[in-house]
């Protein structure tokens, strides 16, 4: 049973190690890397983690595409270190809003979220501007769609492709590791992504029990 069980963590979190070949930033210089700052509490952030996490966020995508009131209970996603996807905010400045395509404050993700809206950041006022500057404006309130118009300080789920770009601009908020879904490793490897992570001090932890348990494993093969 340990051997199933360590065979099937291993595949599941492979993509945690080792080269990844996901190039679609490539930094121009080494960026700085950031002073790790503990998070606040207010958006629901969790520091526990676990260690395995079997997605099935796919099987349920076309379902969640079609209801107006999702259950995160019944999904199951993955973040980018390949533990369970920790929420990111459940309600934005006491507005009642929750980040999230699905607005459930998980940085989640379906079939009809075609913006990836995937990674938990903390906005800043130059991203902001930034953002504006290219045609999406965060800042304005948007009642109809439940965005409740972004401060610094804001914890959202934003598009992947976004902070990509807001990072070649320079000006990429910084976001919790935790709270970001797998699926932003599509659009930046792993090792940009530590780089501007807010939570780098828990999750290095949780890289480091993850990399004791392939010792165990490969001990045992």
């Amino acid at each position: 049973f340990l051997t199933t069980f360590l065979l099937v963590f291993t595949w599941r979190n492979a993509h945690s190690f080792g080269d990844i070949n996901l190039k679609l930033i490539v930094p121009r210089s080494q960026p700085t890397l950031m002073k790790t700052q503990s998070p606040e509490n207010s958006c629901l952030y969790v520091p526990q983690y676990s260690f395995l996490c079997l997605s099935n966020d796919d099987d349920y995508e076309a379902e969640f595409d079609e209801e107006e009131n999702v259950d995160a209970s019944k999904v199951q996603s993955c973040n980018v270190l390949g533990t369970l996807l920790k929420p990111c905010c459940a309600n934005v400045r006491g507005t009642g809003i929750g980040t999230g395509f699905y607005r459930n404050g998980y940085c989640s993700t379906g079939e009809n979220d075609t913006g990836r809206h995937t990674v938990c950041v903390e906005v800043t006022d130059d991203f902001l501007n930034f953002s504006a500057s290219v045609g999406n404006d965060l800042s304005t309130p948007v009642p109809e769609y439940s965005f409740p118009g972004l401060k610094n300080g804001d914890k959202w789920c934003l598009c992947a492709a976004r902070w990509s770009q807001a990072y070649h601009a320079g000006v990429a908020p910084k976001l919790f590791l935790q709270s970001t879904h797998e699926k932003t490793l599509t659009y930046a490897p792993i090792e940009i992504l530590r780089m501007f992570a807010i939570d780098q001090k828990a999750s290095d932890e949780v890289l480091r029990t993850l990399n004791d348990k392939r010792a165990t494993l490969n001990k045992l093969l």
